[in-house]
Formats: structure tokens, C-alpha cells, sequence
């Protein structure tokens, strides 16, 4: 007979839950969970194709290890010994920067790619660190890190209360939420728009989000930073700033006036292609409600000044005074955040403390440019040894990163590789050890980085729906044992990681005054953890000490493991709170408005006020049905309006004589592809827009129905020598390339 489980979706940051149908150990249906506290019955067209997903069949089953230049599947025991015969020669001889780490998208929408890839890197100690941020979110990161000392304090929008939602670059319609954990996003922004509220959106594409919207802006792509610097300069000229409860919290206001003096409506409305009128009317709307929040996305991060474009979406919600109130943009408090220390001073955030070895990027946040991965593997300076190793946790960088083509060639050279992926896909082909994590449904869910973005406090732990099937190995384990096998401790027993992880981290709790354990014996404390396994405890130990935790007994109705067991659908926290000025940690214990770096990059923000580059820019696109490279080989959610075409405007299109759905060459600095035309006025005259995530034709694969409709790789038009110079994020829109048509086949 079949029985139903709950399951957090893992297939995007919604984090809805999930009502499975289970027959067997085989899932067979999901609908939304009507009960769950969070998405209370929402689900998208993934969620409802988790089935789908979870059993396709091209998921490996074993670990496969390479011998006489073949990946062959081989035993897990076989898999850890190559594992550590591959990679320890290299750290120990080449030093341990030789070994690059590269982790994908997918590590944040799964329990163990949130607790053992930041012990992975302690252990290894390097710093050739790569992740798919530096293509998303690192500006964000970045600016948060120059306004509030943490890179991790991200405001968001409260979406349930705002009077008016300003959103640039993001197509949440098609995203779910991207920085911004909101299940049923479209629901919220309807809701916004019942109330009496306004939705603005500034997208150079008329996106599902933008028809949704009561008006649309269609900017010129990668010009958001000057747009949103001529609306800071109106608020500050017509005397719009007030910055209410907030003003106690911040320093460098007049200063920032007179670093934006030069970003007029006028001078800023030539490069945007908004007119000066359209910009005034925007921050005065901005000004005028009664709560308001800014939103940006990756629209605003992935363009040269992505950075900038960034730190001026959080100055409009501090000039207008939304930052940190109820309707504006709040700091979620997740239940596994550490314990709130006091207020005060910390010792803000740093850039640069290390560089590529190549280029000289500089590293944001512990990481260096993805976009830099290729010649740090097949360039040879004097400056320490080439990476020579990787280790590549979920990632797929062949098709995310610029150059795939380049990329594809450096990894193939590697002395060694192992890739921790359910797929042999485009960049897994090439390891030397692939070890596959199970399907999602045997494995358990907390969701640790998207509940520090929430916009709702609560929290949701689903166990494993389906028991891991005999030959599998939980991905906690497989991590587990990599670290093991990567630090020279292979052969010990895996739950080793979690118990030094939680004596260190029991052991520096109890000597921190603001902490509910301190002075007491963490050994004593660790006796007291529950849970069936290591995660489990150490995630019992992160509720306890967490801000809603029952502190190991110090406030009996406080969260704990247990409690939250009993909890199946979740327990709600609450709504956003204002928290300032707790979540700060800069050096002045404020919010530094104008911090240094900031200051000596907008030079090069003036001189884009007087520069714009002639012909076509290319943009990316979202697809409700896909998330970047993963979702391609499921039936379910290809076909219809997920297709790999180019998007132009008809004005374009009749220009250059491309006939709807014809091929196209489209050439760019690091390459050129060919895509069907599809000729739609939703796209502003002069950009073009192809998905990203595409491109699966590599021989050596094993995605067959991504294979049988490919598509191509939008990446591959990129070179990779486009940053943010702040935050090493790649250049991704508004990018100049050039079209060709081309024969139409017969």
C-alpha cells in the first residue's frame, strides 16, 4: 500500500514542503504540504516533479574509479583509497594550495553540503577555494560585508508587510526567490498588490515578474548601479532622506551625498535608457510609502559593477529609512545562528587578504574567482605551485563558469580529481573518483543557509522519507570520509568529524560570557545531545545554542532536536524583527554607509555615466522548471517555454534578417554558439538573452535526456576576464556579442 512522507524540496530556495506518495522505497507522487508552517501548501513544478528527479535513472548508484583511463564502478572502500593515494602525494609535495576546491550550487540545498565542506577546507588549509558565488551572489556578500561588518548579514525584503517592493534584476516569478527564502513568492507579491501596495520592477526583459508589476522600467543591462545612485541623488536634492529610528545606527551619510554628486537623473538617464523623469518619479515613490524595501538580484549582481549596484540597493533602504523596520528590509534570525552577542564594535570585514596566483584577483569572503579556476590549473607562475589537484563537491563548472572549453581542457590535466555528484556530467567525466550521494528522499533536510534569509522566522527538519538503499552511502558519510581521506586520516572512523566538530565548538561555547553554557563542562554537554546519528547531533547542539535554544537546559521551553521532531511541519518563530544594532560587527559598531572600498571604486562608476558600447548586449534568463545545469535530464521539467533559445526583439530581428526559429550564430569574446532564434517583443530592443545552465553534448557523459536536446552553453561566449573588480563575481549580462543568421537546415 502506499504511505506519504513530508520532505523539504531541495530544488530551489523556496524550501516548500513536500506531502510524498511512497510505494516501495520508490517515490511515486509529491503535492504540497498544506500543513507546513512556512509554505502552507505551495509547490511549483519542480517540487511536484520531485519523483521524478529523485528516481531518474541516470543517477549513479556506485562510486566509479578510474583505471587505464576509464571510470569503472568499484567498491566505496576501493573509491576512499584512490581518494587518499590521489590527493594526499599532491598537498604533501606541492603544499596544500596545490588542491583547489570547487563547490557547487547545490551544496546549500543539502544537509551535508551545509555541515562538512567548511571542515573540509579547516582541514586542508587552502586557499584555492572556489564556489558557484563569485557567478551569483558574491556582491551581495561583499556589500554587506563593507556595510555591516558580516558578509552573511543580508537584509530582506519583509514581503508580507511592505507597502511598495522595488525589485531590479530579479524574476522571482521564475526563480522562486533567490537571497530571499519566501515560499510561493508570486502569492506574496499578488498579496502585496491586493492590500494597495505597489510593485516595481527594473528588468531590461518584460519577465512574468515584470507583467505582475503596476510598473515596469526597461533598463539598458548592467547600468543598475548608476540608476540607483541618480534615485540616491534625488533623495538627497530634494530633500527625500529620513532616516528615522535608523539615524543612531549610521555614519557617513553627508559624506555619501558628496561622493554622488556627480550621478544627476539627467547625466545617469542617457546610459540607463530611463529617462531623468522616470528616475525622479522612482525615488519619490521610494520616499512617499509608508514602508518600502529595495530588491535586488542577480540581474544587479552579475554586471560589471555588481558590487556598487549592490551596496546602493541597501543605501535606498537606509536613506528612506526601511532598513531594519517592519515593511522594509529586516535581518532574519535563524534558529541556528550563533547565540546574539551584545552590540558593539567587531572587526569588520576585509578584503583581499590573499590573491590569485595567476591574475592577481584578489579573494571576497574566503574565495577566489571561479572564473579564474582555469588558469590557475594550466598557467605556471613563480608564485607557488599551479593547482593540481580538485576537489569538486556538486559543482559544475565546465558548464557555470566562463570558458567552459578552457576549463574542460585544464581539468582533464589534473594529476587528480574527485568529484562528489549523482551524475557523470560535464565536469564529473573527468575525476578520478566520482562518489554519488543517494536521491534526496533517503536522505534528511535542514536548511541552514536559506533560513538566514527567511522572510519568516521558523524552522523545519524532515528525516530521510525512503532508507538508504543497500550499496548507497548517506552523503554526510561520503563527505565525512573525504575529509578524512584528504587530511591524512583515512581509515578512521567517519563520526570522528562530528565529534571534533562539536568539541570545538562546545569547547570555545562555554568559554564566551554572552553564551547560555558558559563555564560549564562540554563534556558533560555533548553527553547530552540526541539524534540518531552525528548530523543529528550536531544540529541538536546548533538549536541549543541557537537564539531560540534551550541552552542545554537554561531555558527549558527552548528549542531543541526532540522538540522539533514533534514538530513535523514545522514551528513558526514569527515575523521579522528589527535587530540593529546586534548584527553588526563593523569596526565602528555602525552602519558604515561610504566604506573604503566603495569610495575608490565609484571612479569607475563616473566614468560609466559616459560610456555605452554600440550594437547588441547579451542577458541570461530564468526558467521556472530548471535550476541551472541540475534539472536538465528530467522529462518533467524540459520542453515548453524551457528551451535553450535566443530571445530578440522583433526590431532586431527584422534588422538583421532572423527569421523565427532559424539559427543564429552568436559570437562573443571566449567563443561563439548557435541557438534557435525566437523572436519576442518581451526583451528590450538591443539586448538578447540566451538561459544559462545548457550545453550538454561533451562526450563521456551519462545525462541522456538532457543529450537528446542539449542546447548550448551560454558561458562559452565569455572569456572570463569580466569581473567585479570587489567581489571577483563574473560578468554575466550586459555583455556585447554579435549575431550572424545562418542557413536554416533542410
Amino acid at each position: 500500500m502506499p504511505r506519504t512522507a513530508l520532505r523539504i524540496c531541495p530544488l530551489c530556495e523556496a524550501t516548500c514542503g513536500l506531502t510524498l506518495t511512497i510505494e516501495g522505497t520508490r517515490v511515486t507522487g509529491a503535492r504540497g504540504d498544506r500543513e507546513d508552517v512556512f509554505s502552507k501548501g505551495f509547490v511549483c513544478p519542480k517540487g511536484a516533479s520531485f519523483g521524478a528527479a529523485d528516481g531518474d535513472p541516470d543517477r549513479l548508484r556506485g562510486p566509479l574509479v578510474r583505471r587505464d583511463g576509464e571510470l569503472r564502478e568499484a567498491t566505496w572502500e576501493e573509491a576512499f583509497d584512490a581518494v587518499a593515494a590521489g590527493l594526499r602525494p599532491v598537498a604533501e609535495r606541492y603544499g596544500p594550495h596545490a588542491v583547489g576546491v570547487v563547490l557547487g550550487n547545490p551544496n546549500v540545498h543539502t544537509m551535508a553540503g551545509g555541515l562538512y565542506p567548511p571542515v573540509l577546507l579547516a582541514g586542508l588549509g587552502t586557499r584555492s577555494v572556489f564556489t558557484a558565488s563569485t557567478l551569483d551572489q558574491m556582491p551581495k556578500h561583499v556589500s554587506s560585508g563593507l556595510l555591516y561588518g558580516d558578509a552573511n548579514a543580508i537584509p530582506v525584503p519583509d514581503l508580507d508587510r511592505t507597502d511598495h517592493l522595488l525589485l531590479i534584476g530579479a524574476n522571482p516569478l521564475e526563480s522562486n526567490g533567490s537571497l530571499c527564502t519566501a515560499p510561493d513568492f508570486p502569492g506574496r507579491l499578488k498579496a502585496l498588490k491586493a492590500r494597495g501596495g505597489t510593485l516595481t520592477v527594473i528588468d531590461p526583459r518584460r519577465t512574468r515578474t515584470a507583467r505582475l508589476a503596476d510598473r515596469h522600467v526597461a533598463i539598458r543591462p548592467g547600468t543598475d548601479a548608476l540608476l540607483l545612485a541618480a534615485m540616491a541623488y534625488v533623495l538627497f536634492e530634494e530633500d527625500l532622506v529620513d532616516l528615522k529610528d535608523l539615524a543612531p545606527h549610521v555614519q557617513g551619510v553627508d559624506e555619501l551625498a558628496a561622493a554622488i554628486r556627480d550621478f544627476t537623473p539627467e547625466v545617469a538617464a542617457t546610459a540607463c535608457d530611463v529617462d531623468a523623469g522616470t528616475i525622479r518619479t522612482l525615488a519619490r515613490e521610494l520616499a512617499a510609502a509608508p514602508t518600502a524595501a529595495v530588491y535586488g538580484r542577480i540581474g544587479s549582481c552579475t554586471v560589471p559593477h555588481g558590487t556598487l549596484a549592490s551596496w546602493l540597493v541597501d543605501v535606498l533602504n537606509v536613506l528612506t529609512g526601511n532598513l531594519d523596520r517592519p515593511g522594509g528590509a529586516l535581518f532574519p534570525l535563524s534558529a541556528t545562528d550563533r547565540t546574539p552577542r551584545p552590540a558593539g564594535p567587531g572587526r569588520g570585514f576585509a578584503l583581499g587578504r590573499w590573491h590569485s596566483r595567476v591574475s592577481r584577483h584578489p579573494e571576497a569572503k574566503g574565495e577566489l574567482p571561479i572564473s579564474a579556476l582555469a588558469e590557475e590549473i594550466d598557467t605556471a607562475t613563480d608564485e607557488g605551485s599551479p593547482i593540481r589537484a580538485v576537489i569538486a563537491i556538486a559543482a559544475n563548472p565546465v558548464l557555470s563558469a566562463p570558458d567552459g572549453d578552457r576549463l574542460d581542457k585544464a581539468l582533464g590535466s589534473l594529476d587528480f580529481m574527485v568529484s562528489v555528484d549523482p551524475y557523470l556530467n560535464e565536469t564529473s567525466r573527468h575525476a578520478h573518483v566520482v562518489l554519488p550521494p543517494p536521491p534526496p528522499s533517503q536522505a534528511p533536510h535542514f536548511d541552514f543557509a536559506f533560513n538566514t534569509l527567511a522572510v519568516r522566522n521558523q524552522v523545519r527538519y524532515t528525516r530521510a522519507a525512503v532508507p538508504l538503499e543497500p550499496g548507497r552511502m548517506a552523503e554526510t558519510e561520503i563527505l565525512a570520509r573525504l575529509i578524512l581521506a584528504a587530511t591524512g586520516m583515512h581509515g578512521a572512523d567517519p563520526s570522528a568529524v562530528d565529534d571534533l566538530v562539536i568539541g570545538q565548538t562546545l569547547g570555545k561555547a562555554v568559554t564566551e560570557a554572552h553564551s547560555p553554557v558558559h563555564g560549564r563542562d562540554p563534556q558533560e554537554l555533548a553527553a547530552q545531545l540526541s539524534g540518531e546519528s552525528g548530523p543529528e547531533r550536531r544540529l541538536d547542539m546548533m538549536l541549543r545554542l541557537g537564539p531560540y535554544g534551550d541552552g542545554f537546559g537554561a531555558r527549558p521551553d527552548g528549542l531543541t532536536l526532540q522538540k522539533l521532531l514533534a514538530h513535523p511541519h514545522g514551528i513558526d518563530l514569527g515575523p521579522l524583527e528589527p535587530r540593529l544594532p546586534q548584527p553588526l560587527k563593523t569596526v565602528s559598531g555602525r552602519v558604515e554607509l561610504l566604506p573604503g572600498p566603495i569610495v575608490d571604486d565609484l571612479p569607475r562608476l563616473r566614468q560609466a555615466l559616459s560610456e555605452r558600447a554600440d550594437g547588441l548586449v547579451l542577458v541570461g534568463r530564468r526558467h521556472l522548471r530548471s535550476n541551472n545545469s541540475w534539472l536538465h535530464n528530467v522529462p518533467a521539467l524540459t520542453g515548453g517555454s524551457n528551451r535553450c533559445t535566443l530571445h530578440i526583439h522583433p526590431e532586431d530581428a527584422e534588422r538583421l534578417g532572423l527569421v523565427d526559429g532559424a539559427p543564429v550564430r552568436v559570437k562573443g569574446a571566449g567563443g561563439a554558439v548557435t541557438a534557435p532564434v525566437e523572436i519576442t517583443d518581451g526583451i528590450r530592443p538591443g539586448v538578447v538573452s540566451l538561459p544559462h545552465g545548457w550545453g550538454h553534448d561533451r562526450p563521456g557523459t551519462r545525462m541522456s535526456h538532457a543529450a537528446l536536446d542539449p542546447g548550448v552553453n551560454v558561458n562559452q561566449l565569455l572569456d572570463g576576464s569580466l569581473l567585479d573588480p570587489l567581489s571577483g563575481n563574473a560578468v554575466l549580462n550586459g555583455v556585447p556579442v554579435e549575431l550572424a543568421a545562418l542557413p536554416t537546415p533542410r
